[in-house]
C-alpha cells in the first residue's frame, strides 16, 4: 500500500459549482494536477459544459474554472490505496477533506461527486457534518459517474449526458 496525500483545493472566490473526486490517481499525484491522466474524461466533459478548452495549459485551465466559479477538490486527503484505481481505496485509511471549512461561505448551488467512491465517502464522512454545519440546506449534490478511463460502463456521451446536471436547476438527491 502506498500513503497518498490529495492535492489542495481550487478555490473561486465565488464558488458555485464544487466537484469533488476521491482521492488524485497516480498520474495526478506526479503531476500535481487534477485529472492528469491521458484518458479521463474530466477536461473534456469541462470544456464541453463550460467551454474551457481541454488544450489549454493547466494552470489556464485552473483560471478559467476559477473564474467560472467552479471549485475543484477530493473528499479524501489522505488513504493508503495500491496503484489508481478508487476501488484500490483502504477505506479504514481514509481521512476526509475539511469540507465545512472549504464551502463555508461560499454562495455554493451544486456539489458534484465524481463517481461512486466519491459519493461513497462523501456520504460516509461528509455529509452528516454539512449538513449540521447547514452548509447543504440549499445546496444540490448531485452523484456524478466517474470520469475515469477505468469506468468503462459508461461511454463519453452518457458520462456528459449524467453531467449536464451540474447545470442543471432541477432537484436531485439529497444525502
Amino acid at each position: 500500500m502506498t500513503a497518498c496525500n490529495g492535492l489542495p483545493p481550487l478555490t473561486p472566490p465565488r464558488m458555485q459549482i464544487a466537484i469533488l473526486g476521491s482521492m488524485p490517481g497516480v498520474a495526478s499525484l506526479d503531476a500535481q494536477q487534477y485529472y492528469a491522466h491521458p484518458r479521463n474524461s474530466f477536461w473534456a466533459l469541462i470544456e464541453t459544459l463550460f467551454g474551457v478548452s481541454s488544450h489549454l495549459a493547466y494552470r489556464l485551465r485552473c483560471a478559467a474554472l476559477l473564474e467560472a466559479g467552479i471549485g475543484l477538490w477530493d473528499v479524501l486527503g489522505y488513504c493508503e490505496r495500491r496503484g489508481s484505481l478508487d476501488t484500490a481505496i483502504n477505506t479504514k485509511t481514509a481521512q476526509a477533506n475539511d469540507l465545512v471549512g472549504w464551502i463555508a461561505g461560499q454562495p455554493l448551488q451544486t456539489l458534484g461527486l465524481n463517481g461512486t467512491m466519491a459519493a461513497r465517502m462523501f456520504d460516509h464522512h461528509c455529509a452528516k457534518s454539512l449538513r449540521t454545519a447547514g452548509l447543504l440546506a440549499k445546496v444540490r449534490v448531485v452523484k456524478l459517474p466517474s470520469s475515469s478511463p477505468a469506468n468503462a460502463t459508461y461511454s463519453f456521451a452518457a458520462k456528459l449526458a449524467a453531467w449536464r446536471s451540474l447545470t442543471a436547476q432541477e432537484s436531485s438527491h439529497q444525502p
